[in-house]
């Protein structure tokens, strides 16, 4: 509990100073890699503070050109860890009410992530095929398939759209599986205990050839690849080893 005492205001304070260097940033570089590059820092100052160490395996998988990355998701602790740990000028398509909270969503905004509206159809397609063009135009992109947190660090089923998104661009899908968050962070935030986490990241999967009804298809493949890599337990990226 003393812990997270001192934790806790000293990660609100680092999030409010780097949200506001963000945000100048953002009203310079209209890009949005001088906000990645920030959101970089932030992430792994936040796992320092919480002393979450990373192991990251795979990296000779990273393609030369934009990708689809395709990761689980069991906590929020999931975006500092690929923030911080994932050398790619990447964006995450998030849900909007990201934007409401205060300082970070401008941040959020200013790095020109890419909300999606899940509440309603068309504008959420709408805000796909933005995403869609910014990837062709050479920007990738991080998706959290399930679209929700798996309570138990399970990988649930990965919604297609994601998938057709990758197959709309004609980029390939990169699987990245979080290792032992849930290990970390058992019951949120609050429950954050030291410890190791794993990013593993493999082999590109290509789309071509492949039609937008194989979206589904698609989708499950990659989770299985995703689920493959969470349930290895071995390797540089296996929780609890020091960093």
């Amino acid at each position: 509990m003393v812990r997270l005492l001192v934790q806790a205001p000293l990660a609100a304070a680092v999030t409010v100073a780097l949200s506001l260097v963000a945000i100048a940033a953002g009203g310079v570089d209209r890009s949005g890699r001088a906000c990645r590059t920030i959101a970089g820092v932030w992430a792994r100052v936040l796992l320092r503070i919480g002393r979450v160490g990373v192991h990251v395996e795979g990296l000779e998988h990273l393609p030369r050109g934009p990708a689809v990355y395709a990761a689980n998701h069991a906590s929020a602790l999931d975006i500092p860890v690929v923030l911080g740990h994932l050398p790619v000028d990447f964006r995450i398509i998030h849900k909007l009410s990201i934007y409401l909270i205060p300082l970070f969503g401008q941040a959020v905004w200013a790095g020109r992530h890419i909300g999606i509206d899940r509440r309603n159809a068309f504008r959420a397609r709408r805000s796909l095929a933005e995403a869609a063009r910014r990837i062709r135009e050479g920007t990738s992109v991080v998706v959290y398939p399930e679209g929700t947190r798996s309570p138990d660090g399970t990988v649930r089923r990965f919604k297609r759209g994601s998938f057709g998104l990758a197959l709309e661009a004609g980029v390939p899908i990169v699987p990245v599986s979080l290792v032992g968050v849930k290990e970390v962070v058992p019951r949120g935030l609050l429950s954050l205990v030291p410890g190791t986490v794993g990013v593993r990241v493999h082999a590109p999967v290509p789309v071509e050839g492949r039609t937008p009804e194989e979206a589904e298809a698609l989708a499950e493949e990659v989770r299985q690849i995703v689920a493959a890599g969470c349930a290895l337990r071995e390797g540089p990226s296996a929780p609890g080893r020091s960093t």
